[in-house]
């Protein structure tokens, strides 16, 4: 029968069938999925066939994994030649940011997004924690829902401690199976909290001594929404590794230089020093805004040159 796997911890997954039933499910022998080499070939979205094993204790041999539409993965931090999967069959990810107590740097909301771009799934911005943003904070968030409306992201400010902006929150949410995740510290688990109130799970205050977040959830884990749809939980994540991507890619994932690519003199054009260039051309004349061009800078140093 088929399922979809909610949660999973190392050898077991929680898997859920059409009618409600969950089972503990389990592998029967080694999958290759998308021919991707990865450290968890069963990832939380996926869906799967399974056989029941044991009626009696709900378990399940899982025997097969349907066509995934999309996912997104890290790097596996015990090998960095390897992925692995956070989750699969996304219909959008929700960034959740902070623009203080700690404060999500461009960069790092830059790279997620490329990230999403890079794994087809369309992504929205939401700042947290408005309730204590000053002049300095809002002036920030005007400037960067400028840039990121710009180029077609929706950017949303909310107040998960006074409730302030999550209707519109909750709208975006129904019925849709949503990946929610920033680094760790944005208020996420509290945000879940409040859209899942019987979960009760455990937050942590920011750290005083580094201003960071602290982890509280190690896995991701998906779960139903009351007024329909799904969210899938992730660990804080601090970077995305962008892995198998190559340097000439890059700029086909940042949406307003993508149009401009045919425009450039050379097909391989990295947009940094070459001439007959679209993309800088566009940054000089203020049609891409340099501090987007600024991450793409800065993201590009880090691909290795060989990295396909």
């Amino acid at each position: 029968m088929l399922a979809r796997i909610y949660k999973s911890t190392g050898s077991w997954y929680t898997a859920k069938t059409e009618d409600g039933a969950i089972y503990n499910a389990r592998m029967k022998g080694i999958f290759k999925i998308d021919d991707i080499t990865s450290t968890n070939p069963v990832a939380v979205g996926d869906i799967v066939e399974i056989e029941v094993e044991d009626t009696a204790g709900n378990n399940a041999i899982i025997h097969d994994i349907y066509e995934r539409k999309n996912y997104i993965a890290r790097n596996s931090p015990r090998n960095k030649k390897q992925q692995h999967i956070i989750a699969s069959n996304i219909d959008q990810a929700l960034l959740l940011a902070t623009l203080k107590e700690p404060r999500t740097s461009q960069g790092f909301i830059d790279r997620c997004l490329v990230a999403a771009e890079a794994y087809h799934i369309p992504s929205i911005i939401v700042f947290n924690k408005t309730d204590i943003y000053k002049k300095k904070e809002w002036d920030s968030f005007d400037k960067l829902k400028q840039i990121y409306e710009s180029i077609d992201y929706s950017v949303y400010a909310i107040s998960v401690k006074t409730n302030e902006g999550l209707d519109a929150i909750k709208s975006l949410l129904k019925n849709n199976t949503t990946l929610v995740y920033g680094h760790s510290g944005t208020g996420k688990s509290t945000f879940i909290n409040y859209l899942l109130p019987h979960l009760g799970i455990r937050t942590k205050e920011v750290s005083n001594w580094s201003g960071k977040g602290m982890h509280t959830t190690t896995y991701a884990e998906m779960h139903d929404l009351s007024f329909g749809g799904r969210i899938i939980d992730t660990p804080g994540i601090r970077e995305f590794a962008l892995t198998n991507m190559e340097r000439t890619e890059l700029s086909h994932y940042f949406p307003e230089m993508r149009n401009l690519l045919q425009q450039c003199r050379f097909n391989n054009c990295l947009h940094i020093e070459e001439p007959g260039c679209a993309v800088k051309e566009a940054v000089e004349e203020g049609k891409i805004y340099m501090e987007r061009y600024l991450s793409y800078y800065n993201i590009l140093e880090s691909i290795p040159e060989n990295n396909y």
